[in-house]
This record gives structure tokens, C-alpha cells and sequence, in this order.
């Protein structure tokens, strides 16, 4: 009887690598393939790393082959690319941004940061991001220390909205200076991309690369460090949720049933997760037009609050639609770095949260 895929799975975990882990729970087994007594698969490695990784290779071939029902293994290596040019002397060696997730024991705290809010959505286009840019301003604006970071590696809108393009430093190829912006201090990987450059990457790459965000960036002293989490509930929740200590979740909705469906997924996250949700916040509440002055409610109204106070959770506010808003985001500086009823809205909404213990 051939071995079986879990059978070759359980022996790889048995195989440590030099520099930290397991075969599986570094996600570089690939193309896995059982056909009858013949087993081959792939070892995905760093370039770098592939002389070193040899010893582990032959180690993994040998274990496979030993396995009841297999007659043949055949295991190859491959690596993500070119090993990397030496450097001239006295040129700093860049920084390389995504990777495996270095082995953690447990939540981790960051130097000098008081607290991490975490904006969350469980869908995206309720404007999560305009939230989060907007209140980390409106904080700073009230005297906080604060830091951004964006987190929503696969589509980061924050450089934008904050107005910074600019390649962040890195002195020694391994700490990253970040970038200031209306009294912020902000971090993103759309800052390490050109411009309109996908990230193309697993589950494994965006683990590492919070993980860098969060250790490497010098961050300096803050109160609160705000981070814009993608929509949903997947790995970049996860690894922020479990390899940092999260003050707590501030998630974002719009009052519509479709939105509130989908909030309700995050919320349960943030119990899964053990994660306190610090408060609601419906934005899009309401829409007041600038002609004349009728307020009109495009998504429905007060659903957040309701839902809320179902669940026994602090209700932190309604942010209005706007085109400013809009306007103030797409151009760099946002509305709440004004003066106006939207950034009065958002102002509300830091107070809140500062006069609370939150930030």
C-alpha cells in the first residue's frame, strides 16, 4: 500500500532546518507528488540559503524513502531566485521585504510603543482606511505620539492618502526609518514598491513581512500605533493578533445588513483570537448634500449603533460621507488634518478614544 500524504507530511516535520523550524512549518515543501511507490516533491529555499540547506534536503530524501510503501523518493531543491549581488564597499546592504516568518515565542512587545489599535473590516470598500489615515492625524493632532502602519499588504492605499512616496531607509539592511507625514510616523509596503507593482506573494511572505513592519521599522516612543488591517479575517490578522501584544479592535462598518453580515465575521475573529474590540465605528452614516443641505442616509442608518448595543460594545461614532473626504484623501492630506464638520467628526471620534485610556 503506497504512503499516504499525511504519512510524508508527518515525517517532514520531523526534519530542522539550520536556521530555525521544520520543513512544514515553513511552507517549502512544493508540487508534492505520490505515484504508487514513487515519491517526489520540492524544497523551495532562499537563494542564499541553498548550500546550507543541502544537508536538510538529502535528510528529508532519505526519511521519505524509508517510509512503509515507498519504493523510490526523489526530492529536488529550488530556490526564489538569483542569489543577491555583493555589495560595493561602503554602500548599505538593502533591505528585503517579505520572507518566512522568524520562529516567535508567543506576543511580542514593540520598543517603545504604548499601545497597537488595530482598524479592522470584515469587507472591504467601507472605507477602513480613510478611518484609520484620518484618526491616526486626528490623534496626533490632540498631542498623542502616533505611528501608522499599513498593513493591508496586498492593496496599500495609506502612501496615498497621507501624501508620502518616498523610499523609506534602511542604514544596515536590516532596521527600516520610517517616514513622517502630518505629524505622523508611517510605514508601509506600498512605500518598498514601484508604483502599481503587485505583491505576488502566499500566506508564509505576508507573515514575514508584518512581522519585519512591526520589529525592524524604528518606530521611536508612541502612545498608540495605528494598523490598517486588510478586509477579512486571514493570515495578516492572524500574525498581528499572535506575535504582538494588540491593545485592542476598532472595526469599521458601514450601516447596511451586507456590511454588518461581514463586521459580524470580524468581531467573531477578535473572539477567537482573544482580542478585545475596543468599539464600532459606522462610517458612511450619512450624507448631507452640499447644495442644499438635505441629509439623505445612502446605506441605511444607525445599524452599527444597534449592533453595538446588541452586543454590549462601546458605539465610538458616526463618520458622514463626503466628498472632501474624498477629494482630501486621493490628494495627500487628510480631511481630519483641516478644519471643517468632517474634521470635527474624527476629532470626536480620537477624543473619544484618549479620553477612554484607549490611545
Amino acid at each position: 500500500m503506497p504512503a499516504s500524504r499525511d504519512d510524508i507530511l508527518t515525517v517532514l516535520k520531523t526534519i530542522e532546518l539550520p536556521d530555525g523550524g521544520d520543513l512544514i512549518s515553513r511552507d517549502m515543501i512544493r508540487a508534492l507528488d505520490i505515484d504508487g511507490g514513487t515519491v517526489r516533491f520540492v524544497i523551495e529555499v532562499e537563494a542564499d540559503a541553498a548550500a546550507a540547506m543541502e544537508p536538510a534536503r538529502a535528510e528529508a530524501q532519505r526519511a521519505v524513502a524509508a517510509l512503509a510503501g515507498v519504493e523510490q523518493a526523489s526530492v529536488a531543491m529550488t530556490a526564489h531566485g538569483p542569489a543577491p549581488k555583493p555589495k560595493p564597499a561602503g554602500e548599505a546592504p538593502a533591505l528585503r521585504i517579505g520572507g518566512h516568518p522568524t520562529k516567535s515565542q508567543g506576543p511580542q512587545r514593540i520598543a517603545g510603543v504604548d499601545r497597537i489599535l488595530a482598524v479592522a473590516s470584515g469587507k472591504g470598500g467601507v472605507g477602513k482606511s480613510t478611518v484609520a489615515s484620518n484618526l491616526a492625524v486626528a490623534l496626533a493632532r490632540q498631542g498623542r505620539r502616533v505611528g501608522l502602519l499599513d498593513a493591508d499588504i496586498h492593496g496599500p492605499s495609506l502612501p496615498r492618502m497621507m501624501g508620502v512616496s518616498q523610499k523609506p531607509a534602511s542604514p544596515d539592511g536590516k532596521t527600516i526609518v520610517p517616514l513622517r507625514a502630518h505629524g505622523v510616523t508611517m510605514m508601509s509596503i506600498g512605500l518598498m514598491l514601484k508604483e502599481g507593482e503587485a505583491v505576488v506573494w502566499r500566506g508564509p511572505m505576508l507573515m514575514g513581512a508584518l512581522q519585519q513592519m512591526l520589529g525592524q521599522v524604528q518606530w521611536g516612543k508612541l502612545d498608540v500605533l495605528i494598523v490598517d488591517l486588510p478586509p477579512g479575517t486571514g493570515d495578516v490578522q492572524m500574525t498581528l493578533c499572535q506575535r504582538s501584544h494588540v491593545t485592542g479592535m476598532l472595526v469599521v462598518s458601514t450601516p447596511q445588513d451586507v456590511a454588518l453580515l461581514d463586521a459580524r465575521k470580524a468581531m467573531d475573529m477578535c473572539v477567537k483570537l482573544k482580542t478585545p474590540i475596543l468599539g464600532l465605528i459606522e462610517n458612511m452614516s450619512s450624507y448631507v448634500c452640499p447644495d442644499c443641505g438635505h441629509e439623505a442616509h445612502l446605506f441605511g442608518h444607525g445599524g452599527v449603533r444597534a449592533e453595538a448595543e446588541a452586543l454590549g460594545l462601546p458605539f465610538l461614532g458616526e463618520i458622514p460621507l463626503s466628498l472632501e473626504t474624498r477629494i482630501a484623501g486621493d490628494s495627500g492630506t487628510p480631511i481630519a488634518a483641516g478644519e471643517g464638520p468632517m474634521a470635527d467628526a474624527f476629532a470626536h471620534l480620537a477624543a473619544r478614544l484618549v479620553g477612554g485610556g484607549m490611545a
